[in-house]
C-alpha cells in the first residue's frame, strides 16, 4: 500500500526544492503551485467523469458520440478542452516557439508559461465561479522550472492511491504554504482539526451556510465532506456564502472549493468587510454559520457598525474616537444575528472573550439568557501554524431542545491533543470523535455514541474490553521492539538497513492500532456504554443560575475543575534524595572532565 503521508512529503520536498532554487518568495510561489495542483486535480476528475459518461454513450455508425461540455455540467464537473488538459501540457515539445501554438485569442505562444496561462484562461471560460480567479502569471517561471513542476504533480502514485487524493494533496500544500507564508506576513489557514470539530458539532445537512471570514474556504470543504459522507449531494442540499476582505484569500477559497467540486458565492474586497457589510443580506436567514475571524481587532468605526445592524445585544465598548476597541464581541453578535430560528453557529474565538468585562460582559449575559449558547470548548496552545496562543470554540444553537435551554456544555480540552512537532498540536480523527461523543451524550444522542464504540471494536478487530486490548497491544509492542533490536544487530552489514525499515513499518502499524485502543479506552472509562457524566478536569454541564453566580463567565476551566491526580506510588522525599545524589554525581563527573580538558589544552600549549 502506498503511504499517502510519504507521498505528500515527497511532493512537497520536490516542489519546495524548486522554489528555493528560484528567486521567488513563498507568497509569489504559492498561488501558481496551487494552480498546477488544481489543474492536475481538475484533469483527474475530468477523466473519471468522462469514463462515466462514455459508459452509456450512444453511438452512430459504430462511432461513440464525443463528450460535450453540457455532459459535464449535468455531472457537476468541470469540462476541460484539450488545451487545458494536464496530459496535453505534459507532452508539449521542449521548444514551444517551434510548435507555433496559438492561444485562445489567436496569438502565437513562445513559452510554456504562456501555454499554462492560456490553459487557465480556457478553464475560467468554462466556469463562471472561477472567472478572474485562477493564477495566470506562469511566465515568471523558466520553461525548465515549470516543466519540472508539471512532472512532479503528475506522479502516477496519485492515481494509484485513488479516492480524493489530489484534493488531499492540495490541502496538504495549502497547509504547508500557510506555515511558510507566515514569514511573508500572510495568514489565512485555519487548522483542519479545529474546522473539523466545528463541523462535527454543527452537523450541517441542508440549507444556507455562511462563513463571513472565509479565508481559504476550509469550513466549506469540511462541510462538503460531512454532507457527502452522510449520503447526500452537498451541491443539491447546501448553499455556501462567504465574505473575505482580502481578495488573494478569496481566490484561494474559490480554487479550494472548485478542487473539491463545490459551488458557492464568495464576495471579496471592501464590500466584503463584515464589520460594515452584510454582503449577502443574510441576517436572520442562515441555517449554519461557521468562522475563524481575526481576534482582538481594534479601531473599528462604531457608527458604521451600528448603521450596518446585526447587533441584537448592542455595541461593545466604544472609545472617545468612536471606535470599538476590541471587535471580538462584534463578531460574536454578528454570528448570532445571522441565524434563523433553528440555526446553529460554530466559531473560533480568542480565549479572553469567554471572561472579558465591561460591555462585553453585558453582551455575553444577553447571549446566555437566550438559552442558545450550546457548547464552549477550551483549546490549548500551538494549534495554529502562525500563533502559539490558546483559543476557544463557541457553539450556538437556536433550535436547542427545551430540556437543554437552561444549560451549557463546557469542555476543557487544553490537555487533550496529539503532538505533531515542537510547535504544532492537533486533534487526531479519533480524538475529534471522542469530543464529539461528549456532545452527543449531552444532547441525548446515545445511538451515535454506541455506533462509535462499534467502530472502535471493528477497527481494533476485537470485542474484548478496551483496557485489556491496551494491555495486550502494549506487551506486543514491547516484544516487537526487543525482537527488532536483536534482528537488526544480528543482520549482516548489507541487510541492516532493509531489516530496520521492515521492522519500523511493523512497529508503526502496531503503534497506530495501540493509539486507537488507548483513545477507545479513554472514552469508555469515562462514559461506559453511553451515559453522560461530568468529568472533573474535562467536561461539565452547567445551568444558567450557576453561570450567573460566576459573573456570566463562559470559561470552561471555571466549571470543570481539575482532574484528580493519580497516585503513582512514589515516595516524594525518597525520590528527591535520589535525584540530589544523582545531581552531585553528575557535577563531580563534570568537574573531572573539565580538569582533563584543561590539562590537555596546557599540554598542547593552548
Amino acid at each position: 500500500m502506498i503511504s499517502i503521508r510519504k507521498l505528500e512529503a515527497e511532493l512537497w520536498e520536490s516542489a519546495d526544492l524548486l522554489r528555493s532554487g528560484s528567486k521567488l518568495t513563498s507568497n509569489q510561489y504559492c498561488m501558481p503551485v496551487l494552480g498546477l495542483i488544481f489543474l492536475r486535480y481538475a484533469y483527474s476528475r475530468f477523466k473519471m467523469v468522462e469514463a462515466e459518461i462514455l459508459k452509456g454513450r450512444p453511438s452512430r455508425g459504430g462511432r461513440v458520440m464525443p463528450v460535450e461540455a453540457s455532459d459535464f455540467v449535468a455531472k457537476s464537473a468541470l469540462y476541460l478542452p484539450k488545451e487545458a488538459q494536464y496530459d496535453y501540457l505534459l507532452n508539449l515539445p521542449e521548444d514551444i516557439a517551434s510548435a507555433e501554438l496559438k492561444n485562445k485569442d489567436g496569438d502565437t505562444m513562445t513559452s510554456l508559461g504562456e501555454v499554462v496561462n492560456n490553459a487557465m484562461q480556457i478553464i475560467e471560460g468554462q466556469s463562471e465561479q472561477l472567472t478572474g480567479v485562477l493564477p495566470k502569471n506562469y511566465t515568471v517561471f523558466s520553461d525548465e522550472l515549470l516543466s519540472e513542476l508539471l512532472r512532479i504533480f503528475n506522479n502516477s502514485a496519485l492515481d494509484a492511491v485513488g479516492g480524493d487524493i489530489i484534493g488531499r494533496i492540495y490541502e496538504y500544500f495549502l497547509n504547508k504554504f500557510a506555515k511558510n507564508i507566515a514569514a511573508d506576513d500572510g495568514v489565512f489557514f485555519t487548522p483542519k482539526s479545529l474546522v473539523k470539530m466545528i463541523v462535527n458539532v454543527i452537523e450541517p445537512k441542508n440549507g444556507i451556510l455562511l462563513d463571513p471570514a472565509c479565508g481559504s474556504g476550509g469550513m466549506f470543504v469540511q462541510s462538503g465532506d460531512f454532507v457527502n459522507q452522510s449520503g447526500l449531494n452537498v451541491n443539491n442540499t447546501m448553499t455556501f456564502y462567504g465574505q473575505e476582505k482580502v481578495e488573494y484569500n478569496a481566490q484561494l477559497c474559490l480554487m479550494n472549493m472548485a478542487v473539491h467540486g463545490l459551488t458557492g458565492v464568495i464576495k471579496s474586497g471592501d464590500e466584503a468587510n463584515t464589520f460594515y457589510h452584510d454582503a449577502h443580506n443574510l441576517a436572520g436567514c442562515c441555517d449554519y454559520v461557521m468562522a475563524n475571524p481575526p481576534f482582538n481587532v481594534d479601531k473599528v468605526k462604531s457608527e458604521s457598525t451600528s448603521a450596518a445592524g446585526r447587533l441584537p445585544f448592542g455595541l461593545p465598548g466604544v472609545n472617545k474616537n468612536k471606535e470599538v476597541g476590541n471587535a471580538n464581541y462584534l463578531w460574536i453578535s454578528y454570528f448570532y444575528a445571522y441565524l434563523n430560528e433553528h440555526g446553529r453557529a460554530g466559531f473560533v474565538m480568542a480565549s479572553s472573550a469567554t471572561d472579558s468585562q465591561g460591555k462585553d460582559k453585558d453582551i455575553r449575559q444577553g447571549l446566555i439568557e437566550t438559552g442558545h449558547v450550546d457548547v464552549i470548548i477550551s483549546v490549548g496552545n500551538n494549534f495554529f501554524y502562525t500563533k502559539s496562543l490558546p483559543c476557544s470554540l463557541w457553539f450556538f444553537d437556536r433550535g436547542k431542545s427545551k430540556k437543554l435551554l437552561d444549560k451549557v456544555l463546557f469542555i476543557d480540552a487544553r490537555d487533550y491533543y496529539t503532538v505533531v512537532d515542537r510547535t504544532l498540536n492537533e486533534w487526531s480523527d479519533w480524538q475529534l470523535k471522542n469530543m464529539n461523543a461528549i456532545v452527543w451524550l449531552y444532547r441525548g444522542e446515545t445511538d451515535k455514541y454506541t455506533a462509535l464504540l462499534e467502530e472502535y471494536h471493528a477497527t481494533l478487530g476485537s470485542n474484548k474490553p478496551f483496557s485489556d486490548q491496551v494491555h495486550e497491544l502494549s506487551e506486543k509492542l514491547k516484544t516487537l521492539r526487543a525482537e527488532a533490536k536483536k534482528a537488526v544487530e544480528d543482520a549482516g552489514k548489507r541487510e541492516k538497513k532493509k531489516m530496520q525499515a521492515e521492522y519500523d513499518e511493523r512497529l508503526a502499524e502496531l503503534t497506530d492500532i495501540l493509539t486507537v485502543a488507548k483513545e477507545a479506552n479513554w472514552l469508555y472509562e469515562k462514559f461506559g456504554d453511553g451515559t453522560y457524566a461530568d468529568i472533573p478536569g474535562l467536561c461539565k454541564v452547567e445551568n444558567r443560575a450557576e453561570i450567573e453566580k460566576k459573573g456570566w463567565s463562559l470559561t470552561p476551566g471555571a466549571y470543570v475543575g481539575v482532574a484528580p491526580v493519580e497516585e503513582d506510588g512514589v515516595d516524594f522525599k525518597e525520590r528527591m534524595t535520589e535525584i540530589h545524589r544523582e545531581l552531585l554525581s553528575l557535577q563531580k563527573e563534570s568537574n573531572m572532565l573539565m580538569d582533563t580538558i584543561s590539562k590537555n589544552l596546557e599540554e598542547m600549549g593552548l
